[in-house]
């Protein structure tokens, strides 16, 4: 019930807001994003490329990509919930179906048998709801260990933590479990798109105005849902939304 108290809340104070379409970049924190960048490209450099390289090397791509499946399935009851506050019930109802399908025959979300059945992912996160009721996208934000964000999609990944129903059905034990395979996942990530972020984070004259634009361009094409998107994000966490 406080869950639905607050969303109707959040509803409430955002329906009448005009949706933004923002094209520039909106970076007033800049001389502090900049600090948490180097301090990201200074975790990747210590800890999480040479986790995700000994990661890639040492487990056969098969068991990387069921733990892949498995996080991502375990995020689909959160992007229903999210489909159904945006009013996109077709949505909801293709993320439902994936989930069933997936947490049965797929073996609890290793497999994918709902994709080749035309049930793909329909991605979304409590950002693009608030998105979706007119909240404005905010100034660009650099958060510690995650990456670039912006202040509406900050907020918005913050209440997914608390949105998605599993977190109610799960014990302690489980919500620990799949908390370490969303990590393991992240670390997949990092080890299949290496060629892209060691570009950007070491190879770009200047990485935080690349990784900003990459961001901004990225998520603004996903929201119009229209269009694919011109570059990779490769601070994208799919199994957080």
């Amino acid at each position: 019930m406080a869950r639905l108290a607050v969303l109707s809340g959040l509803a409430l104070l955002t329906a009448c807001a005009p949706r933004d379409v923002p094209t520039g970049i909106n970076d007033p924190y800049e001389a502090r994003n900049r600090s948490v960048h180097e301090f990201n490209i200074d975790r990747d450099r210590a800890t999480l490329r040479p986790v995700a390289m000994a990661y890639g090397h040492a487990v056969p791509e098969p068991v990387r990509n069921g733990v892949g499946n498995f996080a991502s399935n375990l995020s689909l009851p959160g992007a229903v919930v999210n489909s159904l506050l945006q009013l996109r019930p077709g949505d909801a109802a293709q993320n439902a179906t994936r989930f069933l399908i997936n947490s049965t025959i797929g073996l609890a979300g290793l497999f994918d048998p709902a994709s080749p059945m035309g049930a793909t992912k329909v991605a979304t996160d409590f950002g693009e709801t608030l998105h979706v009721w007119g909240v404005g996208e905010g100034a660009y934000v650099e958060l510690p260990l995650i990456g670039p964000s912006t202040e509406r999609d900050t907020l918005g990944k913050l209440v997914d933590i608390a949105l998605n129903p599993l977190g109610s059905v799960l014990s302690s034990d489980e919500r620990t479990a799949s908390l370490a395979v969303g990590v393991m996942a992240r670390v997949g990530d990092r080890y299949t798109y290496s060629d892209i972020v060691d570009s950007l984070l070491y190879e770009s004259a200047d990485s935080y105005a690349q990784a900003r634009m990459t961001y901004l361009q990225n998520r603004r094409y996903q929201l119009g849902r229209g269009a694919e998107p011109e570059y990779y994000d490769p601070y994208e966490d799919p199994y957080a939304q």
